[in-house]
């Protein structure tokens, strides 16, 4: 069962990553790069401050860079444990895909699901009350991840698993703030 779980994994890898377009490698290259999303984190942060007073808006920041630190570390170190070779690393596959980008650390789960999951999450679940239009925020982690595949560095069960770990992340974060922040600003307040 696990031998054929993998090969549907390589099996949709390829046929996902062949559907690629050579106009769009450029499009697609940007959307993998994390500089490019900078506009959106400043979004975020605008949001923050805009729609809570200062005090409750830096504990949500703070609380923010908690999850990206705890995420990249668990990635990290799922990474190193597993140690699956990248699609454009994998000799059987890679004369085969289209390689845009070419990492040589593991693959397994992906950094840019967990992570763009996980912010995502948190933000919204923050933001959700405040923001009619806050669930456009997943655009970016589904462009994000798409990438992924697109460039040939990723395949599907990694993001599926990094997309997973992610948004049950987030989560965990929003919980964490509404148990232990929230009621001490609540106390704080006049």
């Amino acid at each position: 069962m696990w031998e054929d779980l993998l090969q549907w994994d390589r099996d949709t890898f390829v046929y996902l990553n062949s559907l690629g377009i050579e106009r769009y490698d450029g499009f697609w290259s940007i959307v993998t790069d994390i500089t490019t999303w900078i506009p959106l984190f400043l979004l975020f942060l605008f949001l923050l401050f805009q729609k809570f007073d200062r005090n409750e808006a830096l504990y949500k920041f703070f609380t923010i860079m908690g999850l990206v630190i705890f995420i990249t570390a668990i990635t990290h170190w799922t990474k190193i444990s597993v140690a699956r070779l990248r699609p454009n690393n994998t000799e059987e596959i890679n004369t085969i895909i289209r390689i845009l980008k070419s990492p040589t650390d593991y693959s397994f789960f992906s950094g840019h699901a967990s992570s763009s999951f996980s912010i995502t999450t948190l933000v919204f679940l923050f933001l959700r009350k405040q923001v009619k239009w806050a669930f456009l925020f997943f655009l970016w982690p589904l462009l994000f991840c798409m990438s992924r595949i697109y460039v040939g560095v990723h395949f599907p069960i990694d993001i599926i698993v990094g997309a997973i770990v992610g948004i049950l992340s987030g989560m965990l974060f929003y919980w964490l703030y509404n148990r232990f922040i929230t009621p001490g600003l609540r106390s704080a307040r006049p």
